[in-house]
């Protein structure tokens, strides 16, 4: 079983983290773990254009990592081995695409828990996340 497990530092991404741990160990064999971190993307223009290329990319990796650590830790502390993943875009899309590109037939992440009317007006990442990605999609509240 490959697992994409997306995180974005909030309790709600970690406590999907600890649901999937509990998960992970009533499975027969230890799954492939891929932890992701999505950046929002800098807007083009204004900071942008003040920064180089280099910058960019370290400010991205920064944060991204740091993002990743309380879900890495809880990882590493379960014995469940897993690849780091960072990325910039929007969420959904780049959760969809890498889900397929690495064959992952499982995505576990967490919900605001916003109800049906909240998320129809708003729209939120794990609304969007099931309509880009063609594997089962594992909602924790």
């Amino acid at each position: 079983m490959k697992v994409l497990l997306p995180v974005d530092g909030s309790a709600h991404s970690l406590h999907a983290v600890e649901q999937f741990i509990t998960l992970a160990n009533e499975l027969a064999a230890a799954p492939q773990v891929h932890l992701l971190h999505v950046h929002l993307p800098v807007p083009v223009g204004g900071v942008q254009k003040h920064l180089d290329h280099g910058a960019l990319d370290a400010y991205y990796r920064s944060e991204g990592e740091a993002e990743l650590a309380p879900a890495a830790a809880r990882l590493d502390a379960a014995g469940l081995a897993f690849q780091r993943h960072l990325h910039v875009g929007e969420p959904a899309l780049v959760i969809g695409h890498l889900a397929q590109e690495l064959g992952c037939t499982l995505v576990v992440m967490g919900s605001h828990g916003r109800g049906r009317v909240a998320t129809a007006l708003l729209g939120s990442v794990a609304a969007e996340t099931l309509r880009h990605c063609a594997c089962p999609v594992l909602l924790t509240r």
